[in-house]
């Protein structure tokens, strides 16, 4: 019998989150789906979150995914665009932790690397080698959505050796557990 696993991909914004769904048969990657949520219109930041909770939501009702990879927020010089950049992530995280499905974190470099072989690639090249090995027809005018696809792309890769700069959770319990130093005491 066939082992198949799904991963959905996760690149969290609060102006786009991009989303790109793969299944794995023996072994082998097929692609399922790439789109994004485009959180424009809204203006209230509240409002932003629970839109991107709600389409994670319904981005795991509706392809069940094994696990989520998910882009880690990189260090930038705007203290505010990181905090709202990481209450993203923490939304998009807090819905897959709520349906129990193990989420696994990247980091931009390690996910460009997995698909280009290059940490610095731009999101064109990234797109463009997802393009080739997936068979798309098109590549997105938005760019968040083959992101997205990247990270699950990435997670593929590196599900069989968890290497450096990946943290893994598969609940609650084992997110408590392995950030004690967030906890407020």
């Amino acid at each position: 019998m066939d082992k198949e696993t799904v991963i959905l991909g996760i690149d969290p914004g609060t102006t786009i989150m991009g989303f790109g769904v793969i299944k794995v048969v023996n072994k082998k990657m097929q692609f399922v789906q790439l789109n994004e949520l485009n959180l424009v219109k809204y203006t209230d930041p509240y409002i932003k979150l629970k839109k991107i909770f709600e389409r994670t939501i319904e981005l795991i009702d509706t392809f069940n995914p094994d696990e989520i990879a998910i882009e880690a927020p990189f260090f930038g010089k705007n203290v505010q665009s990181m905090l709202k950049l990481g209450r993203a992530q923490g939304v998009a995280m807090a819905a897959g932790l709520s349906r129990e499905v193990p989420i696994t974190e990247y980091l931009p470099k390690k996910i460009k690397m997995a698909v280009t072989g290059n940490g610095n690639a731009s999101k064109e090249q990234v797109a463009k080698m997802l393009q080739q090995m997936l068979g798309l027809k098109e590549i997105p005018k938005n760019l968040d959505a083959t992101d997205g696809l990247a990270a699950a792309v990435c997670h593929f890769y590196n599900s069989n050796s968890k290497l450096g700069n990946v943290k893994s959770y598969s609940g609650w319990d084992a997110f408590i557990k392995q950030n004690k130093h967030r906890l407020k005491k």
